[in-house]
């Protein structure tokens, strides 16, 4: 399957500047694709100026990979775009394989850019026997041939540290902000689902000037959580309940009906990574209390999982710039997830 693509509809509403023609800086810079998401990462592409570099991806008989980097890497900066979405398996292996490629055919460096890190979730050891799988897969994909990873909002902070290469930690707090600055805020609250989240939260609240609250919530199963309280004012604000990642839409529809109590009857709900896996889509699509859905695009979605008042905003502006000063060696501190605002 060759995965680039031609004539896709530009990236629009971005909060930082895209360039009509590629800058000359970027002559050694080559821009690849996974299958996991073509669309962003064209976007990418186009934000810099520059045009997908031609791959090759297929299975055997036998399911194993086959992946065909489409022109030379010798001596070349290489980007390849590959959120671990599902099938998250396959996209990830697919990935690996694209690095060794990369690696091994003489590639300047080999820079990993994964939207959306799934494996961030396993953070830690909080049972017997199991294994820190976002530690273990971070490791894979250094030992494949990555010498620098751009990801954006992982689950915890301390997932940056399983990378022992230079890692870019991204945040999409730019794009919410101009989303969010046009709305009337004079009653709202910035709302975390946990106490994990409130700094992520406080920084967003902080910068929009209005107030956060945060949930004691205590995780049951994998789509199955208990709001035990509520640590802030929400009594009959309109409430912005800001996550990392939108899967099951479990903590969603428990915290809304725990706001009932509150008098709440207005909630927009934030959230970087929109998978809305399982029932999700049934779930949000119930909840009266929703006044708009917006995620980003670092993850595809098929019209299938799309619940209504869905906004879909982009943050391929912000990869781009981050590639392009990476290239330029300038800072990229300003778009770093937990970066004190101004």
């Amino acid at each position: 399957m060759n995965v680039s693509q031609e004539n896709a509809d530009p990236t629009s509403g971005l909060c930082v500047p895209q360039c009509a023609y590629p800058d000359p800086c970027l002559d050694s810079t080559l821009i690849f694709s996974g299958t996991a998401h073509p669309e962003l990462a064209q976007k990418i592409a186009e934000s810099l100026g520059l045009k997908l570099s031609p791959s090759v991806t297929r299975k055997f008989s036998n399911d194993n990979f086959y992946v065909h980097l489409g022109t030379t890497v010798r001596t070349k900066e290489v980007f390849i775009i590959q959120p671990l979405s599902p099938p998250c398996s396959d996209n990830l292996l697919e990935l690996l394989l694209m690095l060794d490629v990369a690696r091994t055919a003489g590639a300047q460096s080999v820079h990993a850019v994964i939207p959306y890190y799934s494996y961030a979730r396993s953070d830690k050891k909080d049972a017997p026997r199991i294994s820190i799988a976002g530690r273990l897969v971070a490791d894979l994909i250094i030992t494949a041939g990555a010498t620098h990873v751009i990801t954006m909002t992982l689950h915890s902070p301390q997932v940056h540290g399983f990378f022992r290469v230079h890692t870019d930690h991204l945040t999409a707090h730019s794009v919410f902000i101009e989303h969010l600055r046009h709305k009337d805020l004079s009653n709202s609250v910035v709302l975390a689902p946990d106490i994990g989240h409130a700094k992520r939260a406080s920084k967003l609240a902080r910068t929009l000037g209005i107030s956060i609250a945060a949930g004691e919530k205590m995780r049951k199963t994998d789509d199955s959580v208990v709001i035990e309280g509520i640590m802030g004012e929400v009594e009959g604000k309109d409430v912005i309940l800001m996550d990392d990642e939108i899967a099951t839409g479990g903590t969603i529809m428990e915290t809304i009906k725990y706001l009932r109590s509150y008098n709440v009857e207005k909630v927009t709900v934030v959230g970087t990574h929109g998978l809305f896996t399982g029932s999700a889509v049934e779930r949000l699509n119930s909840l009266e209390e929703i006044d708009e859905i917006i995620v980003t695009d670092t993850t595809p979605l098929p019209p299938e999982r799309r619940p209504e008042r869905l906004k879909i905003l982009s943050v391929a502006g912000i990869f781009g710039e981050v590639i392009r000063c990476n290239v330029m060696g300038r800072s990229v501190g300003e778009l770093f997830a937990f970066w004190p605002s101004n």
